[in-house]
C-alpha cells in the first residue's frame, strides 16, 4: 500500500507539473492571440483608411478627365476661329500686296508672296550668309537679295495697316490664336492633374494590397495561437482531471475523513471545474485552488 501511495504521490507531482506548464503555455498563446487582434484591427483600419484615399483619387481623375473633355472641346472651337481668321486674312488681302514669287515658270503654279513667307526667305538667306555660304561676287548678290526682300516686306506691311479690314482680320487672327494657345494650356494642367490624381490612386492602390497582406498575416497569426491556445487549455483540463483522480485516490487511501468541510470543498472544486470546461475565465487564486492539494 506505501508503494503505490508513494507512486501515486510520484504521479501527482507530475501531473501537477505538466498542470502548469499547459496553464502557462495557454496563457501565452492567448497573450499572443490578444497581439495578433489588436494588429490585425489596427492594420484593417488602415486598410480602409487607404481605400478611401483611392475612392478620393479616383473621384478627383474622373472629375480632372471630364475638364480635359471641356477644355478640348474650348480649344476645338479656338482653332475653328484660327482658321477662320487666317481665311478672312487671306481673302482681305489685296492682290498688290502679292506677287509671284521669282523662279517659276512654265506651267508651275506660282506661290503668292506675303509677309510671312518673305521674312521666312530672309531668315533663310541669313542663316546662309552666317554660315558662309555665300562668298565673292555671290555675296554682294545676296546682301542685295535680303535688303530688296526687308524692302518688299516694308512695302507690304504698310499697304496692310493701311487697309482698315485687312488689320482687322490681323487683330481677329492675334486674339484667336492666343484664346487657342491659352486653351491648349488649360488642357494640358488638366491632363496633368487628371494623370497626377491616377499615379497616386495606383499608388494608394499598392498600398492598400500591401497593408491587406499583412492585416491577413496578422489573422492567420491570430488563428494559429488561438488553435495552440486551445489545444493548450484542453491538455490542462485532461490534467486537472487527472491530478483530481489521483488525489482522490490519495485521500481514500489516507483513510480521510468525509466531514461536511471536505464535501464543501470538493464541491468547490467541481464547480471551479464546470466553470472552466465552460469557457468562463478564473482568478488566478481559484486556478491555484484547482490544483492545490487538499
Amino acid at each position: 500500500m506505501a508503494e503505490l501511495k508513494e507512486t501515486l504521490d510520484e504521479k501527482r507531482k507530475l501531473v501537477d507539473q505538466k498542470a502548469t506548464q499547459y496553464r502557462t503555455t495557454r496563457d501565452d498563446w492567448n497573450a499572443r492571440t490578444k497581439e495578433h487582434t489588436t494588429i490585425r484591427n489596427e492594420l484593417n483600419a488602415e486598410v480602409r483608411e487607404l481605400i478611401q484615399n483611392v475612392r478620393q483619387q479616383r473621384e478627383i481623375r474622373e472629375q480632372m478627365n471630364e475638364l480635359v473633355r471641356e477644355k478640348k472641346s474650348i480649344r476645338s472651337e479656338a482653332n475653328k476661329k484660327v482658321k477662320q481668321a487666317k481665311a478672312m486674312l487671306d481673302s482681305e488681302r489685296s492682290d498688290k500686296n502679292e506677287a509671284p514669287a521669282a523662279g517659276h515658270r512654265g506651267g508651275r503654279r506660282e506661290r503668292k508672296v506675303t509677309i510671312h513667307s518673305l521674312r521666312r526667305d530672309l531668315q533663310k538667306l541669313e542663316r546662309e550668309f552666317e554660315r558662309g555660304a555665300h562668298t565673292g561676287n555671290n555675296e554682294k548678290k545676296v546682301m542685295k537679295r535680303m535688303k530688296e526682300i526687308s524692302s518688299q516686306i516694308r512695302e507690304m506691311k504698310a499697304s496692310e495697316d493701311s487697309n482698315g479690314e485687312l488689320k482687322e482680320a490681323r487683330g481677329m487672327l492675334r486674339e484667336a490664336m492666343i484664346a487657342q494657345e491659352e486653351a491648349h494650356v488649360e488642357v494640358q494642367k488638366a491632363a496633368q492633374a487628371a494623370q497626377e490624381a491616377h499615379d497616386l490612386m495606383l499608388q494608394w492602390n499598392k498600398e492598400v494590397d500591401r497593408q491587406r497582406e499583412h492585416a491577413e498575416e496578422a489573422h492567420r497569426e491570430l488563428r494559429k495561437s488561438k488553435k495552440e491556445a486551445d489545444k493548450a487549455h484542453h491538455f490542462y483540463i485532461v490534467s486537472l482531471r487527472c491530478l483530481h483522480s489521483i488525489q482522490d485516490m490519495l485521500r481514500a487511501m489516507r483513510g480521510a475523513t468525509t466531514g461536511e468541510s471536505q464535501r464543501g470543498a470538493r464541491v468547490e472544486v467541481q464547480d471551479l471545474m464546470s466553470k472552466l470546461m465552460s469557457g468562463d475565465t478564473l482568478s488566478t487564486e481559484e486556478l491555484m485552488k484547482l490544483q492545490s492539494r487538499d
